[in-house]
């Protein structure tokens, strides 16, 4: 059971390994002084990684679901645990360097440190490859992975996947080139178009990763509204849009010239939901007096974007807007982006179920003897899938719950789900978007940054390995 485990989970590690030393040889071009924790860091995942993956090298046709659970949990938090070790030996806790790496690995965009413009470029880069390999690294697990495991309601998607149970290895390599196609292009273009709206390049390449994978992390202490640009805030809204979209929606697009399948119909509700956010947003800045319309726009465009995606990117203090605003953006981060792209929280079509499922609820209840199929899109619904999305939102809110602890309510809670969801800033003055989580104790880093791999991962993930049921 678990060669093929250990072998694909050295192989992550191992691949995490040889992303260490882009930033030790950005560090030897620059400055010359950090590049020894980099290449020191490395050193250890290769060799961990590839001891792994040498002792269980074999060619694997197929996993077991059981194969696929351990799969996931190992490989995702011990790449999270390995990707602190340059934070480590640069001088960071342990408990802020596991937050840090967890945040970026997780792309969830939440911070300890005080002032990153102090930070040396090396360290700022290796928190935007952070970005962008969790950023990947996620939607080839979702679009792979969670409907082979059958992760609340992703057997929706199945038929995209119809042959991932039969042929795993095959079918997940294919998928990997396609997706990984799709997000070169997209974080190439992001980069020429940040470029030429005047980023330098290195902050540009920083904001690109962070921006395609609806990371957060960023250059700047004020995150974007350092650069006080409009084009810049609009460049990033639209391309944390297009990172909030499956990415194999692009490629079904291109081949198939249609727009008519399950993921156009998620991506059509999306574009909905999203902009009746900030239409709303908009009119109450505007008629508020707090902005004049196109700033009033911008500004909700961006920060409304920024944290329904999960990105946690911030162009101002928007708690400031009014008391209502703490509220408002709780309820954006729950929202969350499509399945099969880089946003978290929890998704789009589980919300369409969910109202699919009310609205059937609401006329059976007067014609009780009326079959009503639940649809999304030209697609019915089956029970079970019905019932994995109610049974992840139970768990969901319950690990919620659970996880919030210390500090004020307002400022645990918030935490929480800022984690869970993956969406980066919370409410309040500590960790508000002016704000960071270097404050907080390490016992609640520790928890919060399980919170960000935990929320990344689907929960039912990582709940259903401590169940009995699942090592007999």
């Amino acid at each position: 059971m678990w060669q093929p485990v250990l072998m694909i989970s050295g192989y992550f590690i191992s691949v995490l390994g040889l992303a260490m030393l882009v930033p030790a040889g950005i560090d030897i071009y620059y400055t010359q002084t950090n590049w020894s924790y980099f290449i020191t860091a490395s050193i250890i995942s290769l060799f961990i990684g590839l001891s792994l993956f040498l002792a269980n090298n074999n060619k694997i046709r197929n996993i077991s679901q059981q194969q696929g659970y351990l799969l996931t949990c190992i490989s995702w938090f011990s790449v999270a645990l390995l990707a602190a070790l340059p934070f480590i030996l640069y001088g960071t806790s342990p408990a802020d360097a596991v937050f840090e790496a967890a945040s970026g690995i997780s792309t969830t965009g939440a911070s300890i440190y005080k002032d990153v413009e102090s930070l040396p470029r090396s360290i700022l880069l290796w928190r935007a490859l952070l970005n962008g390999l969790g950023g990947v690294g996620i939607v080839i697990f979702a679009i792979a992975l969670l409907p082979f495991l059958g992760i609340g309601g992703m057997q929706i998607f199945q038929r995209e996947n119809s042959d991932v149970n039969e042929k795993f290895m095959p079918k997940i390599s294919y998928i990997a080139k396609r997706i990984i196609l799709v997000y070169i292009i997209l974080n190439l273009l992001c980069l020429g178009s940040l470029k030429l709206a005047g980023m330098g390049w290195f902050d540009a390449i920083c904001h690109a990763l962070a921006t395609i994978a609806t990371g957060g992390l960023s250059t700047k202490n004020a995150s974007i509204g350092a650069f006080q640009s409009a084009s810049i805030e609009w460049i990033i809204t639209i391309f944390m849009f297009l990172g909030a979209v499956p990415l194999t929606f692009y490629h079904s697009v291109w081949a198939t010239k249609s727009l008519h399948s399950l993921r156009s119909s998620q991506v059509g509700a999306f574009i909905k939901v999203l902009s009746f956010y900030i239409v709303c947003v908009t009119l109450w800045l505007w008629s508020a007096d707090i902005y004049d319309f196109s700033t009033a726009l911008r500004q909700a465009a961006f920060n409304i974007t920024s944290i329904v995606t999960s990105t946690g990117f911030v162009s101002c203090d928007y708690l400031k807007w009014s008391i209502f605003a703490g509220t408002l953006f709780i309820a954006f981060a729950l929202t969350g982006g499509c399945t099969g792209s880089t946003a978290g929280s929890i998704k789009i079509f589980r919300w369409q179920v969910v109202f699919a499922y009310l609205k059937k609820a609401l006329i059976t209840t007067t014609e009780p003897n009326r079959l009503v199929p639940i649809k999304i899109g030209q697609s019915n619904i089956s029970n079970e899938v019905t019932s994995s999305i109610f049974t992840f939102l139970t768990i969901y809110s319950l690990s919620i719950a659970i996880l919030t602890c210390g500090f004020d309510f307002v400022t645990s809670f918030s935490a929480v789900i800022a984690c869970m969801t993956n969406s980066g800033p919370g409410i309040g003055q500590i960790i508000g978007p002016a704000g960071n989580y270097s404050s907080l104790t390490d016992t609640a880093k520790y928890i919060l940054a399980f919170a960000m791999i935990f929320g990344r991962l689907e929960v039912m993930t990582v709940v259903v390995i401590f169940t009995k049921n699942f090592w007999k």
